[in-house]
């Protein structure tokens, strides 16, 4: 049994900002892997990859990452394009992988189950439904509201959305997508409409302004830590943040401190390009020596 398992597409990735063009593997559980992989859990991710990128799960494997890969026949390529202000890219993908299975994933038990889909089809509804039996399952619902079509991604609703989210325990969503979802831009309604879903832990991320947890009837407001350097790489910021936030509430925290921790852990992400490679003592150092932050404008 572990205390959080991710399923997700490694991808890929060609990440392009004013500053830098850089290719490397990215996707929900490349990021989320990469920066739970020195915490206290008891943690394993699961992915899909084509033979020839295997090496990808090797490098994994060598920095102490315990992985299962599935075959797939193509591995899914991304190419994310950031302007100035990194709270907001473009996207392209030229290949797809294959989807997950309920079958595939039949042996796998955990407390925690974190998935990440990039594009509509990666994990279909019979997946969430079967591993809720199981755990608690935690969703980042960006990938369900991208479709690819020409290499362009389009944005699009979920269609299954009401169907799914009654099995989903946690969902993390940044506010164009919880727009999109519930149709307001009000973020405290938003987050009310996807917990009437059946959602029991609804995460809304603000960027640079913060992020707003709701949970049995009360917000929590996460505060934006300031960076010390710079904003240098955003991608893969939500991926960090939400492992963060799974290992605190796998430790029992509250939504508060796990919300905070999340956000710092995040933030110490930005500063530099990749994955976060720290551990849980430099986000709790983080936390004590740096007060400067930014409150989320959702009073």
């Amino acid at each position: 049994m572990y205390d959080i398992c991710c399923i997700g597409h490694i991808t890929l990735d060609k990440v392009v900002t004013t500053r830098s063009v850089v290719h490397m593997p990215g996707g929900t559980s490349f990021y989320f892997s990469s920066a739970i992989r020195n915490m206290d859990v008891k943690y394993t991710m699961v992915t899909a990859l084509a033979t020839k990128e295997m090496y990808i799960a090797d490098e994994l494997r060598a920095k102490g990452t315990e992985i299962v890969v599935l075959p797939s026949t193509n591995t899914l390529y991304f190419e994310n394009i950031y302007s100035e202000n990194q709270d907001h890219r473009t996207q392209r993908v030229s290949q797809l992988a294959d989807p997950f299975t309920p079958e595939q994933l039949s042996d796998m038990d955990a407390r925690f189950f974190h998935l990440g889909p990039l594009v509509a089809d990666d994990i279909p509804v019979s997946v969430i439904r079967e591993l809720a039996k199981k755990g608690k399952v935690s969703l980042d619902v960006q990938g369900y509201l991208r479709k690819v079509e020409n290499e362009q991604v389009i944005h699009i609703d979920w269609p299954a959305k009401k169907e799914a989210l009654q099995y989903v325990y946690i969902l993390k969503a940044n506010e164009s997508e919880m727009e999109v979802l519930t149709g307001t831009n009000d973020v405290r309604k938003g987050a009310i409409t996807l917990a009437s879903w059946g959602v029991k832990e609804v995460i809304i991320t603000l960027g640079s302004r913060g992020s707003v947890v709701y949970k049995d009837q009360t917000f929590y407001d996460i505060p934006a830590y300031i960076p010390t350097t710079s904003v240098v790489d955003a991608t893969g910021c939500g991926d960090t943040y939400m492992a963060g936030y799974l290992y605190q509430r796998a430790k029992n925290a509250n939504p508060q401190d796990a919300g905070e921790f999340a956000a710092a852990m995040a933030t110490l992400k930005i500063e530099g390009s990749g994955p976060f490679r720290g551990n849980a003592e430099d986000v709790t150092k983080f936390l004590a020596a740096n007060h400067r932050f930014t409150f989320s404008l959702t009073a």
